[in-house]
């Protein structure tokens, strides 16, 4: 009789623990991924160059900044809007750290930093997944987002609707 009862007790719990594994994934809390990108490179201006002095490269120029605030999930670094020339933008994430989890998201966000952190996924872009919860990365911002509507930079956990942390970007001087 007892032997009837303990089978399925077992699968039942073998069940939930792969459910808890695949859906939460708790483990990934405790395995860090590292990125180290550069910053891109700008895009060349059309140059007035000649053969015997050729134009400089152009440098990538800071348009926004501002510093991580931590929310469901200690966030630190630093994050930049860069204008590569060309029309080309990216969202810069420099000494980044934050935890990993599942299904974490870049987002752009109409509410402001100072927000409760429930209002992020209300008005904003997704600009792709995280690449890694340390580390300098970029993500291309595309050219159709118009940066003034969007003044916040957003680590997002999709899967869990939280924020993991949210920084302001102030337009550089």
């Amino acid at each position: 009789m007892r032997l009837k009862l303990i089978v399925p007790a077992l699968a039942l719990g073998a069940a939930a623990t792969v459910f808890v594994l695949l859906y939460f994934e708790p483990q990934a809390l405790f395995i860090d991924k590292k990125v180290d990108e550069a910053v891109p490179v700008a895009a060349p201006a059309p140059a007035a160059s000649t053969p015997a002095r050729p134009a400089a490269p152009p440098r990538p120029r800071t348009l926004s900044a501002g510093s991580f605030r931590s929310f469901e999930h200690e966030t630190n670094g630093r994050a930049r809007v860069i204008d590569l020339g060309g029309g080309r933008r990216v969202l810069r994430f420099e000494h980044f750290s934050t935890s990993n989890g599942p299904d974490v998201r870049v987002y752009l966000s109409a509410a402001p930093a100072r927000s409760d952190g429930d209002r992020f996924d209300d008005r904003y872009v997704e600009l792709g997944e995280l690449k890694g919860n340390i580390g300098d990365q970029n993500y291309a911002i595309p050219s159709s987002v118009d940066l003034g509507r969007y003044p916040t930079a957003v680590i997002w956990c999709k899967r869990f609707s939280v924020a993991f942390g949210a920084a302001p970007l102030i337009r550089a001087a």
